[in-house]
Protein backbone atom coordinates (compact mmCIF):
# COMPACT_ATOMS: atom_id res chain seq x y z
CA UNK A 1 0.00 0.00 0.00
CA UNK A 2 1.37 3.45 -0.64
CA UNK A 3 1.57 6.27 2.28
CA UNK A 4 -0.50 8.97 1.53
CA UNK A 5 0.90 12.26 0.00
CA UNK A 6 0.71 15.61 1.79
CA UNK A 7 1.81 18.62 -0.20
CA UNK A 8 1.29 22.65 -0.16
CA UNK A 9 1.40 24.88 -3.19
CA UNK A 10 3.65 26.95 -2.55
CA UNK A 11 6.35 24.14 -1.94
CA UNK A 12 5.24 22.66 -5.63
CA UNK A 13 7.67 24.33 -8.23
CA UNK A 14 6.26 25.74 -11.54
CA UNK A 15 6.26 23.34 -14.28
CA UNK A 16 9.32 24.03 -16.48
CA UNK A 17 8.75 21.92 -19.08
CA UNK A 18 5.81 23.20 -21.20
CA UNK A 19 6.10 24.53 -24.85
CA UNK A 20 4.69 27.45 -26.61
CA UNK A 21 4.57 26.03 -29.56
CA UNK A 22 2.55 23.10 -27.92
CA UNK A 23 -0.24 25.84 -26.90
CA UNK A 24 1.46 26.49 -23.69
CA UNK A 25 1.21 30.66 -23.15
CA UNK A 26 2.38 32.40 -20.70
CA UNK A 27 1.19 30.05 -18.13
CA UNK A 28 2.06 29.16 -14.65
CA UNK A 29 1.41 25.23 -14.09
CA UNK A 30 1.57 23.31 -11.21
CA UNK A 31 1.37 19.67 -11.05
CA UNK A 32 0.59 19.47 -7.24
CA UNK A 33 -0.49 15.09 -7.20
CA UNK A 34 1.10 13.36 -9.85
CA UNK A 35 3.11 9.84 -10.38
CA UNK A 36 6.59 12.02 -9.86
CA UNK A 37 5.93 13.18 -6.78
CA UNK A 38 3.16 11.29 -5.58
CA UNK A 39 3.21 7.96 -6.81
CA UNK A 40 -0.11 8.72 -8.26
CA UNK A 41 -0.70 6.33 -11.56
CA UNK A 42 -4.18 7.05 -12.10
CA UNK A 43 -4.93 10.64 -11.07
CA UNK A 44 -3.05 14.08 -11.66
CA UNK A 45 -4.08 17.55 -9.94
CA UNK A 46 -2.82 20.48 -10.96
CA UNK A 47 -2.74 24.21 -10.22
CA UNK A 48 -2.65 27.38 -13.03
CA UNK A 49 -2.42 30.95 -13.07
CA UNK A 50 -3.44 32.74 -16.60
CA UNK A 51 -2.37 35.84 -16.08
CA UNK A 52 -3.92 38.43 -18.37
CA UNK A 53 -3.53 37.45 -22.62
CA UNK A 54 -2.09 33.89 -20.94
CA UNK A 55 -3.86 30.93 -22.53
CA UNK A 56 -3.91 26.89 -23.11
CA UNK A 57 -4.82 26.40 -26.20
CA UNK A 58 -7.22 23.62 -27.41
CA UNK A 59 -5.41 20.26 -27.23
CA UNK A 60 -7.33 16.88 -26.19
CA UNK A 61 -5.95 14.13 -23.78
CA UNK A 62 -6.59 10.30 -25.24
CA UNK A 63 -5.73 7.95 -22.48
CA UNK A 64 -7.69 10.48 -19.28
CA UNK A 65 -10.62 12.34 -18.59
CA UNK A 66 -10.03 15.81 -17.33
CA UNK A 67 -11.95 18.24 -14.55
CA UNK A 68 -11.48 22.34 -14.66
CA UNK A 69 -12.47 24.46 -11.98
CA UNK A 70 -12.67 27.87 -12.24
CA UNK A 71 -11.72 29.59 -9.06
CA UNK A 72 -11.47 33.31 -9.78
CA UNK A 73 -11.45 35.08 -12.84
CA UNK A 74 -13.03 34.45 -16.02
CA UNK A 75 -12.42 34.23 -19.80
CA UNK A 76 -13.21 31.43 -22.40
CA UNK A 77 -13.29 28.03 -22.59
CA UNK A 78 -12.49 26.02 -25.68
CA UNK A 79 -14.87 22.74 -26.14
CA UNK A 80 -15.14 20.96 -30.09
CA UNK A 81 -18.02 23.47 -30.81
CA UNK A 82 -15.44 26.55 -30.44
CA UNK A 83 -15.32 29.17 -27.73
CA UNK A 84 -17.57 29.51 -24.75
CA UNK A 85 -18.12 32.41 -22.11
CA UNK A 86 -16.13 30.99 -18.44
CA UNK A 87 -15.90 32.56 -15.25
CA UNK A 88 -15.47 31.48 -11.42
CA UNK A 89 -17.45 29.00 -10.23
CA UNK A 90 -17.54 27.07 -13.47
CA UNK A 91 -16.48 23.15 -13.31
CA UNK A 92 -16.28 21.63 -16.44
CA UNK A 93 -15.93 17.99 -17.23
CA UNK A 94 -14.03 17.22 -20.61
CA UNK A 95 -14.15 13.22 -21.37
CA UNK A 96 -10.84 11.87 -22.86
CA UNK A 97 -10.47 12.59 -26.78
CA UNK A 98 -12.67 16.20 -26.35
CA UNK A 99 -11.23 19.12 -27.15
CA UNK A 100 -10.62 21.29 -24.73
CA UNK A 101 -8.23 24.52 -23.22
CA UNK A 102 -8.82 28.00 -21.56
CA UNK A 103 -8.47 31.44 -22.60
CA UNK A 104 -7.73 34.33 -20.01
CA UNK A 105 -9.11 37.36 -22.47
CA UNK A 106 -10.15 39.46 -19.28
CA UNK A 107 -7.85 41.91 -17.11
CA UNK A 108 -7.28 39.82 -14.00
CA UNK A 109 -5.36 36.35 -13.66
CA UNK A 110 -7.41 33.70 -13.67
CA UNK A 111 -7.01 30.51 -11.31
CA UNK A 112 -7.84 26.92 -12.19
CA UNK A 113 -7.65 23.71 -10.49
CA UNK A 114 -7.66 20.89 -12.52
CA UNK A 115 -7.23 17.08 -12.77
CA UNK A 116 -6.93 13.73 -14.64
CA UNK A 117 -8.46 10.83 -14.10
CA UNK A 118 -7.17 8.03 -15.70
CA UNK A 119 -3.15 8.73 -16.15
CA UNK A 120 -0.68 9.49 -13.39
CA UNK A 121 1.75 12.23 -16.05
CA UNK A 122 1.06 13.87 -19.20
CA UNK A 123 2.92 11.91 -20.84
CA UNK A 124 0.61 8.81 -19.64
CA UNK A 125 -2.43 11.39 -20.15
CA UNK A 126 -1.12 11.88 -24.23
CA UNK A 127 -1.43 14.96 -25.46
CA UNK A 128 -2.72 16.31 -28.76
CA UNK A 129 -2.98 19.29 -30.80
CA UNK A 130 -5.45 20.30 -33.82
CA UNK A 131 -4.16 19.65 -36.88
CA UNK A 132 -5.73 20.90 -40.44
CA UNK A 133 -7.32 17.53 -40.39
CA UNK A 134 -9.18 18.39 -36.95
CA UNK A 135 -13.15 19.62 -36.59
CA UNK A 136 -12.38 21.94 -34.03
CA UNK A 137 -12.92 25.90 -34.71
CA UNK A 138 -11.54 28.37 -32.39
Amino acid sequence: MKPPYRTRIEDVPLEQGLRRDDGWIDMQVQFLIDAGAAGSDQLVVGRTVLPPGARHEAHAHPNCDEFLVVMSGHGEVYTNEGREPSRAGDVIFTPRGNWHGFDNTSDEDVLLFWGWSGAGSLEQAGYAIPGPDDAFDA
